[in-house]
């Protein structure tokens, strides 16, 4: 290989490095607590294969009332964040739109569950792609920073953005605390690592029965919205006793 053409190849590396520096501020200012950047070939088909994921957490305060009973304030606070993550994304897609490249939003207009719960990229996956965490005995993306009291969303680009360290199994290590304290016993205790089946994980149907009843029981609002599984999470409770 020349010379010239080596120069031409970290010419562009640099100039996606920058890319990926200035939307991580977009996002940033938008507020993305947490940006990773995941490479999903084999995971998507198509040309967008780059995944960007943003997270951003729920208030402490919500998160501490859970581990008594689902609230009014958390179901507000759920869509609420999701809307700011509509945001996020929207703007993340067409800021890289107008860099030259394909992207596209994966907000809550556009994603829906199948009668099986499932998405065509959960976010969750994408999350762990980008090395913004693991899945957690909980079913749910667990982060170092803010445990699983995140809410998440993601975007699809062509851009061939650098990617980050993806994480491919649990750290949850002996810990069964969600297991433990889930109301439904819908949690087995399984450790993750890329390719368990949800399945492993969780009893799906006993996890949304008890969601609704516990909800509809605190606040009178008949939804699947419970909470307590990642609110006693050890690294959620790291998160709850930061300053």
């Amino acid at each position: 290989m020349s010379r010239n053409i080596l120069l031409q190849m970290g010419v562009r590396r640099l100039d996606m490095e920058q890319l990926k520096r200035a939307l991580f501020d977009l996002l940033s200012e938008k507020g993305a607590k947490l940006m990773g950047v995941g490479d999903l070939k084999g995971i998507v088909s198509g040309e967008l294969t780059t995944g960007v994921s943003v997270a951003v957490p729920l208030p402490k305060h919500i998160v501490r009332d859970l581990q008594t009973a689902p609230t009014r304030e958390y179901y507000d606070a759920y869509y609420a964040l999701n809307a700011q993550l509509d945001e996020i994304v929207e703007c993340g897609a067409d800021f890289l739109q107008k860099n030259g490249f394909r992207a596209y939003a994966n907000t809550t207009k556009v994603v829906k569950k199948d009668e099986n719960w499932c998405t065509p990229l959960p976010h969750k996956t994408a999350a762990t792609r980008a090395g913004l965490g693991w899945i957690g005995k909980n079913c749910l993306l667990v982060t170092e920073r803010y445990g699983s009291a995140v809410r998440l969303s993601s975007l699809l680009t062509s851009a061939p953005l650098p990617a980050d360290q993806p994480i491919d199994e649990s750290r949850c290590g002996g810990c069964s605390v969600c297991a433990q304290k889930c109301p439904a016993g819908a949690l087995l205790g399984t450790l993750w690592h890329v390719g368990t089946r949800r399945e492993e994980i969780l009893q799906k149907e006993k996890c949304k029965e008890t969601q609704i009843r516990r909800m509809k029981e605190a606040t009178g609002i008949e939804t699947d919205l419970c909470g307590l599984c990642f609110a006693v999470c050890p690294y959620t409770q790291r998160y709850l006793q930061k300053g």
